[in-house]
């Protein structure tokens, strides 16, 4: 591609985590601007995109690279090509790489290997094709060769991922965190625990003290359930041999799970961990895995009723009173991530319901579900609007991300803030139209209604039949504890 005109050129450099044969950034840059002279081109500093230490099977994580494909996209690119010192710096995702070799070339900018000159034709792309492909293998094998030493790594005790909340990495080692105060949170949590108190309890209270986890989120009883099971705390290291997928999981008696001696000090004593072990076992033992899909449905609302502050489903979280009246609860209340209590009786709110569907019979008012309704009105499926709108927000999230990693221009993240927020207000107008579709025939949706509401009072007719009764025409009911009402949503005929 020699070039009789001194043309612009680009530069991407990449160093990896591995770190394994690889010229320096600087020998990298060196060389890419001696092979762009003797094809007619410069390197201006300001064309030079350099990512350090990350790994190239995937472009989402590196900064500089999308920066230059976006700059290359532009109508007026300013660089003709971009050099790199072996494909591998570009992309080691062969499928990625085509894509985005695809997107330069109709641009007019073309990708060029110092140090893997191919000729032009068929078979330069056969060529490259397999140099991409070699390079994707090596990224799968190195993929293994990595959790291979990592295993070995845990084998012998040593950390193989971040510090686990309570504890700080220095010189490769985890060190109980003592200055902010972490390790302490993580003592109290197992004291509290040990003592008698709840996992929920436990979080509401970490929370409104403002205590918060690596990620900066309020605790909620499945932070504090893991912390309780994590072997860590007592100086130990827990492995899987498939990876990081059993424990994620949180499947801790997988047998591909090992758990060894560690180098590093303990935050909790032996003595603590076994009591809390052995809550966590007797409770086990009192609310067995998937022991409520063999229960049978025990009150009518099962599985209809909704939290107003989080939509979360109420279910059954407890008894009252001398007669054990069932109680009802939101299930992220329960877990600790809605700060809304919905706590009512299965009785009291069997009569707000009641009180409810006898008020939309009698003024014939009959609030349709939204997605039930839009596939009424459409005559095919229903569209989750909500879930569109969601959608919507993201992309709104990413533009603002694209704009401020100067990967898109202020102009372009303007007209992409003002596009996607039509988009959004033209769902929620349209989610908003279809929630007040009414049935064709009102009078004659009311009398089957009335016919159901008959079936459930009936005192010998089991809750399992008035449930499925109910979900014939009751998409679901929006409690709202505050105002001691119900909103019902029906599924049009």
């Amino acid at each position: 591609m020699k070039n009789t005109q001194s043309g612009v050129a680009a530069a991407y450099i990449r160093v990896s985590d591995e770190r394994q044969d690889e010229y320096s950034p600087d020998s990298q840059l060196k060389k890419a601007r001696e092979y762009a002279a003797k094809d007619g081109y410069t390197i201006p500093d300001e064309y030079v995109f350099y990512d350090d230490g990350i790994s190239g099977r995937t472009a989402k994580r590196r900064g500089a690279f999308n920066r230059m494909i976006a700059m290359a996209k532009e109508k007026d690119h300013p660089f003709e090509v971009i050099y790199v010192w072996k494909f591998s710096r570009f992309a080691r995702n062969q499928e990625e790489s085509m894509v985005y070799k695809n997107l330069l070339r109709k641009k007019g900018v073309s990708v060029v290997s110092v140090s893997e000159p191919i000729p032009d034709g068929h078979y330069g792309t056969l060529i490259e094709r397999i140099i991409e492909w070699m390079d994707e293998f090596y990224s799968i094998n190195l993929g293994a060769e990595v959790t291979r030493g990592m295993a070995e790594k845990a084998s012998r005790g040593e950390p193989t991922c971040a510090p686990p909340f309570g504890y700080i990495m220095k010189d490769k080692k985890y060190y109980p965190d003592e200055q902010s105060g972490a390790a302490d949170v993580v003592r109290e949590v197992f004291e509290r625990y040990a003592a008698g108190e709840g996992q929920r309890e436990i979080a509401v209270d970490l929370g409104e003290r403002g205590i918060r986890t690596k990620y900066g989120n309020a605790p909620e009883n499945r932070w504090i359930d893991y912390m309780l099971r994590n072997p860590c705390y007592i100086g130990k290291i827990r492995w899987s041999l498939e990876g990081a997928r059993a424990v994620s999981r949180r499947d801790y008696e997988n047998e591909s799970i090992m758990t060894v001696d560690a180098t590093h000090e303990a935050i909790i004593s032996a003595e603590l961990w076994e009591r809390v072990q052995k809550r966590l076992a007797d409770r086990k033992k009192m609310y067995p895995a998937y022991a409520r899909k063999e229960q049978p449905v025990e009150y009518m609302l099962k599985g209809l009723v909704r939290c107003s502050a989080c939509e979360a489903t109420l279910a059954v979280n407890g008894v009252s009173g001398k007669n054990r009246t069932r109680m009802l609860q939101c299930c992220n209340y329960a877990r600790g991530s809605c700060h809304v209590s919905h706590g009512i009786t299965v009785p009291k709110l069997e009569a707000v319901f009641l009180n409810g569907l006898e008020e939309a019979i009698g003024e014939l008012r009959f609030e349709m579900s939204p997605q039930r309704a839009e596939r009424t009105a459409r005559g095919g499926e229903a569209i989750d609007y909500e879930r569109l709108i969601q959608a919507e927000q993201r992309r709104l999230e990413r533009a603002k991300e694209a704009y401020l990693a100067e990967i898109d221009s202020i102009e372009q993240y303007a007209k992409n803030k003002e596009d996607i927020t039509k988009r959004i207000n033209e769902l929620k107008a349209r989610k908003e139209g279809v929630s007040r579709i009414q049935p064709v025939d009102v009078v004659a949706y009311a009398k089957k209604v009335s016919k159901v509401m008959e079936f459930i009072k009936q005192d010998d007719v089991s809750p399992g039949a008035k449930n499925e009764a109910l979900r014939r025409i009751i998409d679901k009911v929006v409690y709202d504890k505050p105002k001691q009402s119900a909103t019902i949503f029906f599924i049009p005929d």
